[in-house]
C-alpha cells in the first residue's frame, strides 16, 4: 500500500484545517501500487496546471503496462480527460510502448465508444492551453480510433494534425484509410491517397493492399486494377496478398472467367505474386457460391501443374459444392484423386457425409457414414457426433448405440450424446446395451450429464449393476 504519498498530500493542507482530497481519493491512492500511486498523486495535484504533461516527467517511478492500467482503472470514470492525457503522455516515453492490449483496455476504460467527444475535448484542451503537440501524440490518439474502428473520429484527428502544424506520415494515413475502407467509404479513402501525393507522403505496400481490398469489396474493380499498375511507380511490387484481394473482388462482382485468367497470370509471374493454397481456395469458394462447382474442378488441374497441393478446406468446399449441385459421383472422383497426393480418405469422406447431411440428404449421409465404418475409415469427431445426434433425434437410439460400438474413434464423440443414448436405452429397456455403454463411459471417464442421471443409475441398480451405477455416478469430466 502506498501510504507515504498520502501523508505528503496532506502535509501542505494542515494550515487550512481542511483536506483538499476526498476520502474516495485517499482510498484510490492507498490501494494503488507504488508506481501507479506516484503518478496518481502527481496527476491529482497538477490536473489544473497548464501543460500538466511537462510536470509528469519529474515523477521518478518506473512506467510500465501495469502502472498505466492501474492509473486508468482508478480514475477513468471520475476524470476521463486527465486519464486520456496521461495515456497519451505515457505512450511517448522512450522506456515504454503501449501494446495492442493496452489500447484495447484504454478504449474500454475511458468509454470512448460511448463518449468519443473525450478525444475532441482533450485535443481542444491542448489548443486552449497552447500546449505544443507532436505527431507522436496524435499517433497514440489515432491508434485509439483504430481500436474502436471509428473512421469519422480518425479523419477528424487527421485534420486536427494539420491545424496543429503536425505532419502525418504514411503510417498515420494508413490507419485512417483502413478505417474508411472498413466502413466502405472509398471516395474519402481515395481522397486521402491523393492528398498524400500532394504533401509528398508516399503510399506504401500497406496503403495499396488496403485500398485494393476495399475497392474490390465494393465492386470498383477497374479502380482496383488501376492501383495495381500505379503502385509500381511508388516502388511497391504487387504480392500474393494483394492479388488474392483483387481475385476475391473479381469473383464476386466480375466474371469467374476473368478470375481464372488473373490466376493464370499470377502463375506465370515469378517472385511474390505466385498464388498459394489460400489464393486457390478463395477462387474455389467463389465458384461454389455461384453454383459452378463443376467448373471449379479445372482449378485442381491448375494447382497440380503449378505444384501447389490443395488442403482440406479447399477439398471440403469443393465436395460440398458438387454435392449441393447433385454431382455426388464427381465428388467421389475428387476424393480418389486427392487421396493419391496425401489427403486422407478419412477427412474427405467425413466432408462428403457432412455435405450430404447439410443439403438434406440425410439417408445418403447415414449410408456413407456406415460404409466408412465398415471399410475401416475413421470419421472425424464432428461428423460422428452429427450423425449419431440425428439418429437420437429420430428416436433411433439402438442404431445410434450400434454406431458408437462400431466406431473406432469413440472417445471423440461429443460427451452429451452418451448421456442421450444412456437415457434412451434405459427408457426402451435395452438393459444389456445400457450396461455396455455405461462400462465404456466409465472406462473413457465420460461424465453422465443432465436430468437423466438419477433414472440411469436406478435402472442400472434395478438390473443388478450396483457397482456400475455407483461408478458412472462418480465420474467427473
Amino acid at each position: 500500500m502506498f501510504l507515504p504519498s498520502i501523508s505528503r498530500l496532506f502535509a501542505d493542507t494542515k494550515s487550512l484545517n481542511k483536506p483538499i482530497f476526498s476520502l474516495k481519493l485517499v482510498h484510490l491512492l492507498s490501494t494503488s501500487s507504488s508506481s501507479a500511486g506516484e503518478f496518481l498523486s502527481h496527476l491529482l495535484k497538477n490536473k489544473n496546471v497548464s501543460g500538466m504533461e511537462r510536470t509528469l516527467s519529474s515523477v521518478r517511478s518506473k512506467i510500465d503496462a501495469r502502472c498505466v492500467d492501474e492509473v486508468l482503472e482508478k480514475c477513468a470514470v471520475d476524470d476521463p480527460q486527465m486519464c486520456l492525457r496521461f495515456f497519451i503522455w505515457a505512450g511517448l516515453q522512450s522506456s515504454y510502448r503501449h501494446s495492442s492490449y493496452m489500447y484495447s483496455r484504454a478504449y474500454k476504460l475511458l468509454g470512448v465508444d460511448r463518449k468519443p467527444q473525450i478525444i475532441r475535448d482533450v485535443i481542444e484542451a491542448y489548443r486552449l492551453q497552447k500546449y505544443v503537440t507532436s505527431a507522436k501524440m496524435f499517433k497514440v490518439v489515432l491508434n485509439l480510433c483504430r481500436e474502436g474502428k471509428d473512421a469519422i473520429l480518425g479523419l477528424w484527428v487527421l485534420r486536427k494534425m494539420k491545424e496543429s502544424n503536425c505532419r502525418p506520415d504514411t503510417t498515420m494515413y494508413n490507419v485512417v484509410i483502413r478505417l474508411l475502407c472498413q466502413k466502405g467509404d472509398m471516395d474519402e479513402a481515395m481522397g486521402l491517397m491523393r492528398e498524400m501525393d500532394l504533401i509528398d507522403v508516399h503510399p506504401d505496400m500497406i496503403t495499396y493492399v488496403v485500398m485494393i481490398k476495399g475497392l474490390s469489396e465494393v465492386g470498383r474493380l477497374e479502380e482496383a486494377c488501376g492501383l495495381t499498375k500505379a503502385m509500381r511507380g511508388h516502388g511497391c511490387i504487387p504480392n500474393t496478398v494483394m492479388y488474392s484481394a483483387l481475385l476475391d473482388g473479381i469473383c464476386r462482382f466480375g466474371s469467374l472467367e476473368r478470375a481464372l485468367e488473373l490466376l493464370r497470370e499470377m502463375e506465370k509471374v515469378s517472385g511474390q505474386c505466385k498464388p498459394n493454397v489460400v489464393t486457390y481456395t478463395t477462387v474455389v469458394q467463389n465458384f461454389v457460391e455461384k453454383c459452378q462447382a463443376i467448373e471449379a474442378l479445372s482449378i485442381l488441374d491448375q494447382m497440380r501443374d503449378f505444384g501447389c497441393k490443395p488442403n482440406r478446406v479447399l477439398i471440403s468446399t469443393l465436395i460440398h459444392g458438387l454435392c449441393k449441385e447433385g454431382h455426388v459421383e464427381e465428388a467421389h472422383k475428387v476424393i480418389d484423386r486427392v487421396a493419391k497426393i496425401g489427403i486422407s480418405y478419412d477427412s474427405c469422406y467425413s466432408s462428403l457425409v457432412l455435405s450430404l447431411f447439410r443439403i438434406g440428404k440425410v439417408e445418403e449421409a447415414e449410408m456413407f457414414f456406415r460404409r466408412m465404418l465398415t471399410g475401416g475409415l475413421k470419421p472425424d469427431s464432428f461428423t460422428s457426433s452429427t450423425i449419431i445426434r440425428w439418429l437420437c433425434q429420430q428416436n433411433r437410439i439402438l442404431d445410434g448405440y450400434c454406431l458408437i460400438e462400431q466406431s473406432a474413434s469413440v472417445s471423440s464423440i461429443d460427451s452429451d450424446i452418451y448421456s442421450i443414448l444412456m437415457a434412451g436405452l434405459c427408457e426402451a429397456n435395452h438393459l444389456a446395451e445400457a450396461a455396455k455403454l455405461a462400462h465404456l463411459m466409465v472406462e473413457k471417464r465420460i461424465q453422465l450429464k443432465g436430468p437423466c442421471v438419477k433414472n440411469v443409475t436406478e435402472c442400472l441398480r434395478h438390473c443388478g449393476k450396483e457397482d456400475l451405477a455407483s461408478s458412472i455416478g462418480n465420474v467427473k469430466s
